[in-house]
């Protein structure tokens, strides 16, 4: 991206300056006393402004149709506002029409250029929403997400819990919370960074076997949490099974060796039917017990 926004701000350079050196073989310079400065520093900052706006967008997100009408259209209408500006430092004789072509045709395809990436755009934020919406309900509120899921935390889930039972009074509204079995020694084999796409990995996989309305949580470390709205307790119990299957199946490869790293969770269900953080500690509690079920029954397996 950098070498890219290199190029685009050569070519504006270029562009800028070959229209500078057309309007000055136009017209003739205008004495200083005539600038009318007023119009200077409004087209020109204009101007400035829309081109530092292109390369904003060329800087802030990746390439593609979007970036390009969006920054293509932007730059258009800069060169428009520079030649708009030009005006008041060149006399342009009236029978010269070449410099109000200039002018308007740079903003008139600017303008339709933009407007199409708007609407690129737009349809882009809607699939990105619908994409979102597991991981952000009801408000966008991006202070309490983690850096390595890109997943809310655990206070914004007591909130969601709260505007749920507010939203929805005597609706049934079920919580999973998941926790991966011995993550420490994925950590303490493989290394931090690989225990950060393990879990950005089991993130992916738990968003698409979620439902639309769904909203899945980094709790804490390893934990995750589900909240499922307008869900019984027997449909719950049905997705934590669901969820547990798919993370057992899931071929996750560890990226230097590309040895296979088996998953798999423990879930612990409930009914939201109290004040959040009771049934965070009771949900808690049962995912501790079904730890010390599995290290008790391992050495009666071997």
């Amino acid at each position: 991206m950098p070498k890219y926004k290199s190029r685009v701000v050569l070519l504006l350079i270029v562009a800028a300056s070959l229209m500078f050196l057309l309007y000055q073989r136009l017209g003739m310079p205008k004495a200083f006393v005539d600038w009318n400065w007023l119009d200077i520093f409004s087209e020109g900052g204009a101007s400035l402004m829309t081109a530092m706006w292109a390369l904003l967008v060329i800087g802030s997100r990746p390439r593609g149709r979007v970036t390009n009408c969006l920054a293509g259209g932007l730059l258009a209408i800069a060169l428009g506002s520079w030649a708009d500006c030009l005006d008041e430092f060149f006399a342009i004789p009236h029978s010269e029409h070449l410099d109000n072509w200039i002018e308007s045709g740079f903003g008139l395809v600017g303008t339709l250029i933009l407007t199409r990436g708007l609407f690129l755009w737009r349809e882009e934020q809607f699939s990105l929403s619908e994409h979102m919406q597991k991981r952000e309900r009801l408000f966008r509120e991006h202070r309490g997400f983690d850096r390595v899921t890109q997943l809310a935390n655990a206070d914004y889930l007591r909130r969601q819990l709260a505007q749920e039972q507010a939203r929805r009074p005597g609706q049934p509204c079920a919580l999973l919370l998941l926790d991966v079995d011995g993550f420490h020694r994925i950590n303490r084999q493989y290394g931090q960074a690989e225990g950060d796409y393990v879990l950005q990995a089991l993130t992916h996989l738990l968003l698409l076997n979620l439902r639309r309305d769904d909203l899945l949580c980094r709790y804490a470390g390893d934990r995750y949490a589900i909240l499922l709205p307008e869900t019984p307790a027997p449909v719950a119990g049905a997705i934590a099974r669901q969820l547990a299957d798919a993370v057992r199946s899931l071929a996750y490869y560890e990226r230097r060796c590309g040895e296979r790293i088996a998953l798999s969770v423990r879930v612990a269900a409930g009914q939201v039917d109290g004040p959040a953080d009771r049934l965070l500690s009771r949900l808690s509690a049962e995912l501790e017990g079904l730890a010390g079920q599995a290290v008790t029954a391992r050495p009666q397996a071997a």
